[in-house]
């Protein structure tokens, strides 16, 4: 026999547990709503891509049919004028014999006219000829016998829809990070996860996300099947959050528990100061690794990394400036070096690269984006863009973008860069296609391009021969951002230093 207060603790433990379950259920779908939320983002981005991929397609297209109608239209207008041309010359010559043959038949002299009229008469008949069937018929049609078969292509369209894709097995549980196996060293830091035991979903792969250390946005640090990731090139003594979570053909699991790692004090002499500017010959001896201001995330295994930050011999020494523009800002603590070339790996597929990767220009008469190696994330920076080749007035845009910004379009154009775009007059900020602070004074050939980002202060400020360019052009700038260029085949830009 048990007493009633022995029965109710149980069933109050029973109750409990349910409490346990909801609570735990109730996590669940709120992170379900926050899943769906970033989701719907990322579909939404997705399917903008696309369809804007396939209007840059058509476009294409466009300028390749309208090529062809006029070498259709130079063709007509070379038959017609060269018959025109042809024409004319041979009425001159009738005329003129017509006129020759009258002035003869008006002569008195009856012998004189005997002599020549047996000549004259077969050259008559013989010009006559000339004039014979087709050469006063038109050589060529002014119709255009092009018909545009655009009926299939209007039918796709209008069948355009999404594929509803069929769900073979649930979508994942959340990975379990293994905090035993998880650790940093200096400003490294190891993650290890692994599949709850009892789960039997398949799972295809990982998503790491880091945030920046400071409490910023988490982003997408490694996508693959490994279950250990190391992260280097982190800020020495931040504490920075870590999530992973899971994927298969049917969807992606929750996040994992956030996991807090505090990387250590910098005690490495790689993060001494420096005084500016340092000489080239000087700098060539401070390249380091990690970078103070700069992301190297790199997997100990076979993967993806989305920042892959690493410098050559050959990398151009682009120093935190600490110099102002026109006293736009005054700076005198000491930073160290930071390094970058072009990033032919996240560029567009028109960039061409040369000169270790220090100069771009591109094989399109269309706006292409190209990215530096070195993302900035904390710290002041100031790097330089040489015009080496500037024809035709075209806008080339310079500025700072996130990793996933279009490449295919003017710097600017979306809400992954900011820069500033530039002919040979004036120049214009812009951000999400929004055109702001029109400024006097151009570049040409030869002309200094300067970016000063003060992540310190949150600014963005451009220069032109080191002459500062309109107001501060953006501020509240928070994250990861690249060196950013976009430009057509009409520029050749090179990187040099700050």
């Amino acid at each position: 026999w048990f007493p009633p207060q022995s029965q109710l603790s149980q069933a109050l433990n029973g109750l409990s547990d349910r409490a346990k379950e909801a609570k735990e259920f109730l996590v669940q779908l709120r992170n379900m709503v926050q899943q769906i939320q970033e989701n719907s983002v990322e579909f939404e981005a997705c399917l903008v891509a696309q369809c804007d991929a396939l209007i840059d397609a058509l476009n294409r297209r466009k300028a390749q049919l309208l090529s062809r109608v006029n070498k259709e239209h130079e063709h007509k207008l070379k038959v017609v004028r060269d018959q025109i041309s042809h024409c004319t010359v041979k009425l001159r010559q009738t005329t003129g014999l017509m006129e020759y043959c009258l002035e003869v038949i008006k002569e008195n002299d009856p012998s004189g006219f005997l002599q020549i009229s047996d000549a004259l008469i077969r050259r008559v008949h013989l010009t006559e000829e000339q004039w014979g069937k087709g050469t006063l018929t038109p050589r060529m049609t002014t119709d255009f016998d092009l018909n545009l078969d655009n009926a299939p292509l209007l039918q796709s369209i209008h069948q355009l829809d999404f594929v509803q894709m069929k769900v073979s097995s649930p979508v994942p549980a959340p990975p379990i990070l293994q905090l035993e196996e998880c650790c940093t060293h200096n400003n490294s830091a190891t993650l290890s996860w692994k599949q709850p035991p009892l789960s039997t979903v398949q799972v295809e792969g990982y998503i790491l996300e880091l945030d920046d250390g400071n409490g910023g946005q988490f982003r997408e640090v490694y996508v693959g099947k490994e279950t250990m990731c190391t992260v280097d090139g982190l800020h020495f003594n931040s504490t920075y959050s870590a999530r992973v979570k899971a994927f298969n053909k049917s969807g992606v699991s929750p996040y994992s528990k956030t996991l807090v790692l505090q990387t250590s004090e910098d005690t490495q002499s790689e993060e001494q100061t420096l005084p500016f500017p340092v000489p080239l010959e000087r700098s060539q001896l401070r390249r380091m690794s990690p970078f103070s201001s700069t992301l190297n995330l790199q997997p100990s295994f076979s993967g993806r990394s989305y920042f892959e930050l690493r410098s050559s011999a050959h990398q151009l020494s682009l120093h935190s400036s600490l110099q102002s523009l026109n006293s736009a800002v005054d700076i005198k603590k000491m930073v160290a070096v930071a390094w970058f070339s072009f990033d032919p790996a996240s560029a567009h597929a028109d960039i061409i690269f040369s000169n270790d990767n220090l100069t771009v220009t591109c094989n399109s008469y269309d706006d292409r984006v190209v990215l530096g190696k070195t993302g900035f994330s904390k710290g002041l920076h100031y790097w330089e863009l040489s015009i080496d080749r500037y024809d035709n007035h075209p806008d080339p845009a310079f500025g700072v973008a996130r990793i996933d910004v279009l490449k295919d379009a003017m710097l600017g154009k979306d809400d992954k860069a900011w820069a500033m775009y530039v002919d040979n007059n004036r120049s214009w900020f812009m951000h999400n296609n929004s055109h702001t602070n029109r400024t006097e004074g151009g570049i040409t050939k030869g002309a200094t391009v300067g970016v000063l980002l003060d992540l310190t202060r949150r600014t963005l400020t451009f220069s032109i021969n080191e002459d500062q360019q309109g107001p501060v052009a953006f501020e509240n700038l928070e994250g990861l951002f690249f060196p950013a260029v976009s430009l057509n085949r009409n520029v050749q830009v090179r990187a040099g230093s700050g």
